[in-house]
Parts: C-alpha cells; sequence; structure tokens
C-alpha cells in the first residue's frame, strides 16, 4: 500500500497549511519565507519562521488520520510518501515515510542539501554546520529541486494499493506522482473536497476529512 499525504491530513491536528489565505501566513509573504531569494534577502526573517513552525509541530499531537495509517501496518505493506514537514506520522508510528518537502525536525547547512543534523533549538544567525555553512531548516522551498521524488517514482509504481489523503493536486511535482500509479490499481482518495482525479481509472472518493475518511477506508479494506 503506498499513501500520499498532504496538508489536509495535518490540519485536523492544528498544522496551518502554506494555502491558507492567499499567500500569507501569519503575517509573511510565502516568497519571503519559503525560497531561495527570500533567504539571500533576509535569512532572519526565515529562521524566525521556522522556528515558529517547529514550535507548532512540537505543540501539535498525530490525529486518527495518522494513527489509523500507522495501525495499517498491521495488514499491508505500507508506504507514506508526505508533502508535509512534520514528523506526525512518525510519531503516530508509520515506519516506512518519506518527505518529499523535507522536515521541520532537522536542519542542514546552506552549502549542502545532503547532510542533516536534529533541529532541537531554534536556529540563529551565525549558527554554523561543520563544513562553515549557516544552518538553515531542512526544508525544500519554492524554485529549490526535489530530489527525494526520484525515490518516490519506484515506490509508486509497485503499489498494489493507492491511497490520496488531503492533497489538492496542485503542487507540482508532487502532483504528478499519481500518473506513476498503474491504471490497474485501485486509488481510495480522501478529501473533504475531491481534488481533479477524472482522468484517473479505478478511482473510489471518500470525501471526507482525513480523520474520518480513514475510519470509513479502515472500514473497505478491513471490513
Amino acid at each position: 500500500m503506498v499513501v500520499l499525504t498532504g496538508a489536509g491530513i495535518s490540519a485536523e491536528s492544528g498544522i496551518k497549511t502554506f494555502r491558507d489565505s492567499d499567500g500569507l501566513w501569519e503575517g509573511y509573504n510565502i516568497a519571503d519565507v519559503a525560497s531561495p531569494r527570500g533567504w539571500r534577502k533576509d535569512p532572519q526573517v526565515v529562521l524566525d519562521f521556522y522556528n515558529m513552525r517547529r514550535h507548532d509541530v512540537k505543540k501539535a499531537q498525530p490525529n486518527a488520520a495518522h494513527i489509523g495509517l500507522a495501525e495499517l501496518e498491521a495488514h499491508y505493506d505500507v508506504h507514506i510518501i508526505t508533502q508535509n514537514i512534520d514528523d506526525l506520522h512518525e510519531r503516530a508510528g508509520s515506519t516506512k515515510v518519506l518527505h518529499l518537502h523535507g522536515e521541520i525536525v532537522k536542519m542542514r547547512s546552506e552549502k549542502s542539501d545532503t547532510k542533516t543534523y536534529p533541529y532541537t533549538n531554534d536556529i540563529k544567525l551565525g549558527d554554523k554546520a561543520p563544513d562553515g555553512g549557516q544552518l538553515r531548516p531542512h526544508i525544500v522551498w519554492f524554485e529549490e529541486p526535489v530530489p527525494m521524488i526520484e525515490v518516490a517514482i519506484p515506490i509508486l509504481y509497485e503499489a498494489d494499493i493507492f491511497v490520496l489523503i488531503g492533497t489538492s493536486l496542485v503542487v507540482y511535482p508532487a502532483a504528478g506522482l499519481v500518473d506513476y500509479v498503474k491504471e490497474s490499481v485501485k486509488k481510495y482518495v480522501i478529501d473533504k473536497k475531491i481534488p481533479p482525479v477524472k482522468r484517473y481509472k479505478n478511482v473510489i472518493p471518500i470525501e471526507l476529512p482525513a480523520t474520518e475518511g480513514m475510519a470509513e477506508l479502515k472500514r473497505i479494506l478491513l471490513g
């Protein structure tokens, strides 16, 4: 079972999304805090923003949808591919989680995107990695490559069951990943507003919030 999750699964844990209101997030312009240009312009603003995001994630708890996915590991070989930067899947007990857009609980040097370090305290200007580069959150910003896409594609191609939860399918390249799931595979789509999936075959829509939708999915799969 391969599961692609987006912001909708964490929203019920109180994690706000980038798309909550017109490109602004708590007064921040997204371009200023989620792009290399924003980082070059004012790294302090970027660090302040992600320090707050990390605190928000720390306070949040996995919800019934996260926990339900973890429980499905008793019945399936579950692989989760998430667009989310939080660690709620892991805290719920899921063991195979691939983060497409990075992880708020990790940081890295601005000189390298491969070596990461635990992000447990606020990052400050002047905090350096061993290679001398300023530490930054381990987050894939807009206009940056998404290297984990190449890891995700073969996982999707091998799916026997596919589940899509809480993603609008508008952020690329992640939105294109569904194209790699075989036509013959059943595709369960859980969202309170079903995204555009008409071009895919064998789609089973579950038009509910993530927590309710996960309960319905378990009822369908496990009886």
